[in-house]
């Protein structure tokens, strides 16, 4: 087994896998302001009971800011365009 293959096994356990893993992420067409809050409250509850929850937040600490999106290790992420700039 490869070093690779090792470090991904956590992602197995992980309770986002499934078929409701579409919660974690933005939907393709435009959502409402409160199915948005509920969406990500309810991934946000599901990443809070994950057995593999250390693991994902090393992961996403190990990747360059933005380069994820949506809600990881119970927190929620933007991509690097979204994120706003400061204006001194």
């Amino acid at each position: 087994m490869s070093v690779q293959q090792v470090e991904s096994l956590w992602q197995h356990r992980a309770a986002c896998r499934g078929p409701n893993h579409g919660i974690f992420f933005p939907p393709s067409q435009i959502e409402r302001r409160s199915e948005k809050r509920m969406r990500e409250k309810r991934a946000k509850e599901i990443c809070a009971s994950c057995p593999a929850l250390d693991a994902c937040r090393s992961w996403v600490a190990s990747l360059p800011t933005g380069h994820v999106s949506g809600v990881i290790a119970g927190e929620i992420h933007k991509p690097m365009y979204l994120k706003k700039r400061r204006h001194p």
